[in-house]
């Protein structure tokens, strides 16, 4: 189980810098690149499997940290999908709060003990 806990905790980095990738080129024109909505959607259902995976094992969850994460990803993922069929309404200020969020989201996984 550790290869399979190993290898989703690599496609959820991965779904996250392709978000976060997406949202800082994108800043001289603004607009949603067309890989951060499945960035997003990648990296939101291998957390869920994370979750689901660690739940399974022996080891301690912490709800709360999960909860703050989960809600944080699920506004990133609005966000992403709001900003793909709106374009016009995708500024820098939109794209920043995209990048802002997933850092956010980033930060907590690794500082929140």
């Amino acid at each position: 189980m550790d290869i399979v806990s190993g290898i989703l905790l690599v496609i959820h980095m991965i779904g996250w810098a392709i978000v976060l990738g997406g949202a800082l080129t994108s800043m001289r024109e603004p607009r949603i690149a067309k890989g951060v909505t499945h960035g997003a959607l990648t990296a939101l259902v291998a957390g869920v499997l994370l979750v689901g995976m660690a739940e399974m094992g022996d080891g301690d969850v912490n709800h709360i940290k999960i909860a703050v994460k989960l809600v944080v990803a699920l506004v990133i993922t609005a966000m992403a999908f709001y900003g793909s069929k709106n374009e016009e309404k995708v500024t820098t200020g939109f794209l920043g709060g995209l990048a802002g969020l997933t850092v956010l989201n980033i930060a907590v996984a690794v500082l929140w003990r």
